[in-house]
């Protein structure tokens, strides 16, 4: 079968966040084998997807796996996995995926760019515990438990400079939530082309940093537009490789804006 690797939230290669694509031609295979090809993959997560039956509430299955584990939810994987299917004509038009997060509907622009919607993550406002301001190397302002499908610790910080400049003891983060932690600041200027940035470190699915995670800013989107008064805002991901993604805020879900290309495709013999 083909296996193709895609960054997404990018309008360039070797930007954004990259990820594996299989389109199956049946059911799922083995989890077993999915996990394998995931660990061979050795990106943030490996989607793998297959055409449902027609008549029903979704278009095509679809799975993530990081290199350790399947994920409940991921979004710049979904965001791979629809590019692939427009630019290969699998499908046409926007496209539902039955998910262990329910259906999430990606539609494509007429300029390339793909729009997800997600639910949007429940934020509950928590005490800040005990040893997250040691193990992330600065002090949160603020700190929100982010409900189950995301999993994550939300963390505001002082500033964008101290966001940029975190270097923390990830393995001591592990303690702190489901997957790992959001970090997160207003923009200093956005006149640069965003309003808040973040960055993502999840120890707890095998990833110590993650470039750009479509599944934190159903979390950062209500966050910030509660704080900046506006539903519509772009968030930057200050990873090294850096990506952009662009939300709408539409009470119960929320959207996630960016583009994707495919960098890699190649034939899996496994």
């Amino acid at each position: 079968m083909r296996i193709r690797i895609v960054d997404a939230f990018a309008d360039r290669p070797f930007a954004g966040n990259p990820a594996g694509v299989l389109l199956l031609d049946d059911g799922f295979p083995a989890d077993e084998w999915m996990q394998n090809v995931a660990m061979e993959v050795q990106h943030a997560e490996t989607a793998f997807a297959h055409r449902l039956p027609r008549g029903g509430d979704a278009d095509w299955a679809l799975r993530w796996f990081t290199p350790v584990t399947e994920v409940a939810m991921c979004g710049h994987a979904t965001l791979a996995t629809a590019h692939v299917l427009h630019t290969t004509g699998a499908h046409e038009g926007p496209v539902r995926f039955g998910t262990r997060s329910g259906v999430l509907v990606a539609t494509p622009a007429e300029d390339g760019a793909i729009t997800l919607d997600f639910p949007t993550a429940p934020l509950t406002p928590v005490e800040v515990p005990d040893g997250v301001a040691e193990a992330l190397g600065a002090e949160p302002v603020a700190a929100l438990d982010t409900g189950e499908n995301v999993g994550d610790l939300l963390v505001e910080l002082a500033d964008e400079k101290t966001v940029r400049g975190l270097a923390p003891d990830h393995r001591a983060l592990a303690a702190y939530s489901t997957r790992g932690i959001i970090a997160t600041a207003r923009a200093d200027d956005p006149s640069r082309g965003y309003d808040y940035l973040s960055r993502c470190f999840f120890p707890n699915v095998g990833i110590d940093e993650d470039p750009v995670t479509g599944s934190a800013h159903t979390a950062l989107a209500p966050h910030w537009s509660a704080r900046l008064g506006r539903d519509d805002l772009t968030g930057l991901q200050a990873s090294r490789r850096t990506g952009l993604v662009r939300t709408g805020l539409r009470g119960a879900r929320t959207l996630l804006t960016g583009r994707a290309v495919t960098v890699i495709e190649g034939e899996l013999h496994a």
